[in-house]
């Protein structure tokens, strides 16, 4: 009867509701985490390792430990403005929003997929579009509509969340024609910080043959006390 009740409170929630709180398990309230980016290409690859700091939805900052040609680069989401600091030239350039939808750092990831300037809980309209099995899981099916004037890079996402563990398995990423132009793949789901999360992403262009980039989570902790004032360009400076 439990399990009747839970899987009935489950279905009544929104799809809305369902992306809110997969989001929120994977942001927490503050997080600070430590992550490898593996770059694959056809004949050769990299790899860089990053530590980020996040707080709610409106501010983040990451932090380039390797490799050491790139040590000490950083970009901080502060609200709706979104730095880079370059240690090599050191210098602080505030990134137009036109520049969210380039490559970061030269992965298959964008600059908005990794600082979150967009809200994928407020900037977009969820609808159910069906049920869907990913690695044998029980997956919700979610097609999500930017919101006019919302600051976004993706025309269309369908998103795949484990209906279970509620952790996000499956996106495809569509341009504003409705052109289909990456996907991502969650795995590794486990306990990690005190929660059951993905501890492995990989993005891959659909067209783009034997390309690919690996975001594996190597620490997270979840709702640090981070201060508001950590956020800045003059902490970017002091960081190096």
């Amino acid at each position: 009867m439990a399990a009747l009740v839970f899987a009935l409170s489950v279905e009544a929630q929104t799809a809305k509701e369902i992306v809110q709180r997969t989001d929120e398990k994977m942001r927490g309230k503050s997080s600070e985490a430590v992550i490898l980016i593996r770059t694959i290409r056809p004949g050769w690859s990299r790899e860089m390792k990053v530590k980020t700091w996040m707080q709610g939805t409106q501010f983040a900052m990451i932090r380039v430990e390797s490799p050491p040609k790139d040590k000490g680069i950083i970009y901080l989401k502060r609200k709706t403005e979104v730095w880079n600091w370059i240690p090599s030239i050191e210098k602080v350039i505030k990134l137009p929003p036109s520049m969210m939808s380039q490559s970061w750092m030269g992965t298959d990831f964008s600059n908005d997929d990794l600082v979150r300037e967009s809200s994928i809980v407020h900037d977009y309209s969820h609808r159910f579009s069906g049920d869907t099995v990913i690695n044998g899981k029980d997956c919700y099916l979610i097609t999500m509509i930017p919101l006019p004037d919302a600051p976004v890079v993706w025309g269309k996402l369908i998103v795949c969340i484990d209906k279970t563990d509620l952790v996000e398995l499956h996106v495809r990423f569509y341009d504003e024609e409705g052109v289909l132009i990456n996907f991502m793949n969650g795995y590794d789901v486990k306990m990690m910080g005190g929660r059951l999360i993905p501890t492995r992403f990989e993005m891959i262009p659909v067209n783009k043959k034997n390309q690919r980039t690996e975001m594996i989570y190597q620490q997270i902790r979840f709702n640090i006390p981070i201060e508001e004032g950590f956020f800045t360009t003059e902490k970017m400076r002091s960081m190096n």
